[in-house]
């Protein structure tokens, strides 16, 4: 049985929901369905009537859908990464490559809650669908993009439909599996890294050489999708099979016309609590890496006014969740907002994705390829080699949590290691450097992001019943993607501020006037010889701009090690998730029944409602966490 939560939070967490749930008006035909829909969203329910249906052969062709979907993504990303340099210089504008990114993180800060409450409120299959379709349509846009402007704004569809996709990966492996295994197949989506890191540049490289960055983009619009049907057709012949079984009762009045399901639709999602979320984040992190080519800079008007509105946003949201009358399904959990670990955690993951940002992305693959000469497949390659150690690191560390049962011994050595590795760049990062120093490097600091990132998604996950666990994957999720925002937004207006004025400076006079050019084109920068009096200047203002993001990056990760040791240290094996149906005594129910003992017969209306009463589930006192001795889902007990 998988695990989420202790007793007593579910208890705190079902009173809370069950009141807001009232206000909710529901076509219920008892008193018992009533409590059950009050507690858990319809998406949920389909969620734990599929994980009873689930067989060995349908939960392997899931996963195995899953780790298709993971590395046709994961070989678009380190291709695209590549081409973005490419896109942006075809235009010109090789700085707004920070741009690019920051909108990139922007969008999967705000996206990851808005999918998450898509999944909970509708199931996980729809979600997957939306995901994927967003997807396709910023493939396509950034294929058939004119402009920069045209570019950037493909990147809301493109980075929507990634984080979706992201997101609900975890969330479906958090459905499908216990504490003690969920660090390990957590990792499935991570898994081919390993190949595609190295694979990715070297296709790259050959697309810019035989079609375009164009091609580089539109040809994923066809693969994404084919790798998905796998996972579509289990998850629907498993849903419908539920169906079949009486598992699934929808919670949705039927025939009240189109106002009420708008009506149920904003609540259900949460849709003020959601623009307020997703508006506050924007227009805070957008004008940071706007403001350094902004007319009057810090001084213009739009930029202030747009980070006071993105404040205001952000400080009514609290007031929106709390009222059980705005908002009677609230996106945010204030139940996780009360937990340390969560608190810890996300704050954690935050730090640590802006460090990130500040020192490998975006600009270390544009410091490769100038200042050390690196070809595009080299520059790929070493840039993505966090990608390929973090990935083992963290399939190390899944087996010895799954063996030593704790976790946050893990995270407080990868901080360690991860701000040691970080110190080391700041000091072999050097124009002078060997090829093997840079690389040892990167080794470093991508193993201690792979020791630090799992084991703190898994001590948030933790904290969380099976109604809260997307909404803590897409806060866990959503405070490293803000991280990644912050950093990129800084990283971008380091690099617009300070090459620009030190090209201008070391430059020798006859290249001064193609300053401009030289900054905002890279492939002109590379263009000089190197040892050519304007080579150094570039590489010299490359150089020095690069060691003060190196320097912002080491400073970020200061509070790291203090957050990890704030995170309880749970047993893992002793962190049990109760079944999330109160009985009608109130008191909380553990499910006893066996998927291969149900019938359709069994499963009918009537024995759906009986199933609830003591003569078939066993009731239990709220009681400090045990391991269960009943499993719902065959796969879990395959470690």
């Amino acid at each position: 049985m998988p695990s989420y939560g202790s007793v007593e939070q579910m208890e705190s967490a079902m009173d809370s929901d069950d009141e807001r749930d009232l206000l909710l008006e529901d076509d219920q035909s008892s008193g018992t369905s009533a409590a059950l829909d009050g507690f858990v969203q319809e998406g949920v329910q389909k969620i734990e009537a599929i994980n009873l249906t689930w067989t060995a052969r349908s939960l392997i062709v899931a996963y195995v859908s899953i780790f298709l979907m993971a590395f046709c993504t994961s070989l678009e990303g380190q291709t695209v990464i590549s081409l973005a340099a490419y896109a942006t210089s075809a235009f010109s504008k090789h700085s707004k490559i920070a741009t690019v990114f920051v909108v990139q993180n922007v969008v999967n800060a705000v996206i990851k809650p808005p999918m998450a409450k898509i999944a909970d409120a509708f199931g996980r299959f729809e979600a997957f669908c939306v995901s994927i379709l967003i997807y396709i349509l910023g493939y396509i846009q950034m294929a058939a993009s004119t402009n920069v402007e045209s570019y950037v704004a493909a990147q809301i569809f493109y980075s929507a439909g990634s984080t979706g996709l992201q997101i609900l990966q975890q969330v479906f492996i958090a459905d499908s599996s216990d504490l003690l295994n969920r660090a390990f197949f957590a990792l499935l989506p991570e898994f081919p890294f390993l190949v595609t890191v190295w694979l990715g540049p070297t296709l790259a490289d050959t697309v810019l050489r035989t079609a375009s960055w164009r091609w580089g983009y539109g040809m994923w619009a066809i693969i994404l999708p084919a790798s998905f049907l796998p996972l579509a057709l289990t998850l629907l012949l498993n849903q419908r099979k539920a169906k079949r079984l009486h598992l699934i009762r929808s919670s949705r009045p039927k025939h009240r016309g189109l106002a009420h399901t708008l009506k149920r639709t904003w609540y259900e999602l949460d849709v003020g609590g959601l623009t307020l979320i997703s508006a506050g984040v924007a227009l805070i992190l957008i004008p940071l890496t706007l403001a350094a080519n902004a007319k009057n800079g810090w001084k213009n008007a739009s930029i202030i006014v747009m980070i006071v509105i993105g404040v205001v946003c952000l400080a009514v949201v609290p007031f929106w969740e709390t009222s059980k009358k705005l908002a009677p399904k609230p996106v945010l959990s204030f139940h996780l907002l009360g937990q340390r670990t969560v608190l810890a955690g996300c704050a954690l993951a935050f730090w640590y994705f802006m460090a990130f940002y500040l020192s490998i992305q975006p600009y270390l693959y544009s410091y490769l390829q100038v200042v050390q000469d690196y070809d595009v497949a080299t520059a790929g390659r070493v840039t993505q080699t966090f990608s390929f150690t973090s990935t083992i690191a963290a399939f190390g560390v899944s087996l010895l949590i799954k063996y030593t049962r704790q976790y946050r011994i893990y995270v407080t050595f990868g901080c360690v290691v991860y701000m040691f590795g970080l110190a080391l760049m700041l000091l072999a990062r050097q124009e002078n450097s060997s090829h093997a120093l840079i690389l040892t490097t990167q080794i470093i600091v991508g193993v201690g992001g792979g020791l630090l990132n799992v084991p703190v998604q898994l001590g948030v996950q933790a904290s969380a019943s099976h109604q809260e666990v997307a909404a803590a994957t897409a806060m866990f999720l959503t405070s490293m993607e803000m991280g990644g925002a912050v950093g990129a937004a800084i990283s971008g207006a380091v690099w617009s501020t300070s090459i620009p004025r030190k090209l201008l400076r070391y430059l020798p006079d006859e290249t001064k006037n193609v300053a401009e050019e030289i900054f905002g084109k890279l492939t002109t920068a590379r263009s000089y010889p190197m040892g050519s009096p304007t080579r150094i200047a570039i590489n010299r203002a490359y150089q020095e701009t690069m060691n003060r993001l190196l320097t912002l990056a080491l400073l970020m990760t200061i509070p790291l090690i203090p957050l990890s040791l704030l995170m309880q240290n749970y047993k893992l094996d002793q962190v049990e998730r109760p079944s999330p149906f109160p009985s009608l005594s109130g008191k909380f129910t553990y499910l006893t029944y066996k998927p291969n003992q149900m019938s359709s017969e069994s499963l009918s209306p009537e024995s759906l409602i009986h199933s609830r009463r003591p003569s078939t589930v066993a009731e239990v006192e709220p009681e400090p966490p045990r391991t269960p001795t009943h499993d719902r889902q065959p796969h879990t007990k395959r470690t």
